[in-house]
């Protein structure tokens, strides 16, 4: 957290944070006046070590099964991503939006390819290359820092594949994000996305359904959330073939373990998950308070604890009314004429 958050008044990096939607009006985007790129970057530095905390390094969610951990769901799904992309050693692989490259380390090492991933954060970009190096992939991977909505430091038709897991979905303008990923591709490639959607059942009349999406594009940092359709528009009008797309979520619901679930604040809940049991955010808040006081946190640390809960239960919220899911993954292509 200090190495993360620096010197800096992290509580005023908060409320200023919590302002983001007042400023991103239309006619800040008009003039330049608003940057939902740095936005996004501000979201990923403030919280991005108590997500690693809660979450762990791949910073993402997974269709879940009762039988497995989060972390073993997390795996399974990543390998599903690798099974999709068809992966061949020696390729070279863009990771749109790397995080501190948890999917990254598990795409080199089993697929035995060269993976170059994408941050616009400094401070999850020197992280990923110390968690690389310490794997024994530094020779396999690299941490490019730049947005991803301007690569223009990597030349056209480099890689032989991509993906982008819950990245483009902060895109403020999806069908530039899309534009750019296919730039970078060989004709032929094919690029993996998940993405955060609103469903089917999101119904824009309905008085509750509009609150969790503004607490969700508030708490996530999302300038907007995009429907299942409209991924696929936008995918098409930058060029790629959609070659297959769905909402994985769907199917971990008949094996009775929603996406949500391992931030329900239920009691009893085994092993790691204690900390995001009732419980356990209570020790977690208390224990971070007292860390502030003892300077072994910087001050303003629980403020940015109390912002990734109000995100939580967004996200749960969301969820259980069938609103909203992070699972809309899709196969795209860019054609070989292309």
């Amino acid at each position: 957290m200090r190495t993360a958050l620096g010197g800096s008044n992290v509580t005023n990096r908060v409320r200023d944070f919590e302002g983001w939607t007042d400023r991103a009006s239309p006619q800040d985007d008009a003039d330049g006046g608003y940057d939902h790129t740095g936005t996004v970057r501000e979201y990923y530095d403030l919280c991005g070590e108590f997500m690693v905390f809660g979450w762990g390094e791949s910073l993402h969610f997974a269709p879940l099964s009762p039988s497995e951990s989060l972390e073993e769901s997390q795996i399974r799904h990543q390998r599903l991503m690798i099974s999709r992309l068809e992966l061949r050693q020696g390729m070279t692989v863009v990771d749109v939006g790397c995080g501190i490259g948890g999917p990254m380390r598990r795409v080199a090492r089993e697929a035995g390819v060269r993976v170059v991933g994408i941050n616009t954060s400094d401070v999850q970009c020197n992280k990923a290359r110390r968690l690389n190096a310490a794997a024994g992939l530094a020779d396999l991977t690299e941490c490019l820092q730049c947005s991803f909505m301007e690569m223009s430091a990597i030349a056209d038709r480099t890689f032989d594949r991509g993906y982008a897991i819950e990245s483009t979905c902060h895109a403020g303008d999806k069908v530039g994000a899309f534009a750019e990923i296919y730039r970078v591709l060989k004709p032929g490639a094919l690029f993996w996305g998940q993405e955060m959607c609103m469903t089917d059942r999101y119904n824009p009349g309905d008085k509750q359904h509009r609150a969790i999406k503004r607490e969700l594009m508030q708490g996530i940092a999302l300038k907007d959330i995009a429907t299942f359709g409209e991924v696929d528009r936008a995918l098409e009008t930058a060029g790629f073939e959609v070659v297959e797309s769905g909402d994985l979520a769907a199917s971990e619901l008949r094996r009775g373990a929603p996406w949500y679930q391992p931030m329900e604040t239920r009691p009893g809940l085994p092993g790691s998950a204690f900390r995001r049991s009732p419980m356990g955010l209570k020790a977690v808040r208390w224990g971070i308070r007292m860390g502030e006081f003892f300077g072994a946190f910087p001050k303003g640390s629980a403020e940015v604890f109390t912002l990734l809960d109000r995100a939580a239960k967004a996200y749960v919220a969301g969820g259980r009314a069938g609103i909203f899911t992070p699972l809309y993954c899709f196969v795209a292509r860019r054609p070989l004429s292309g």
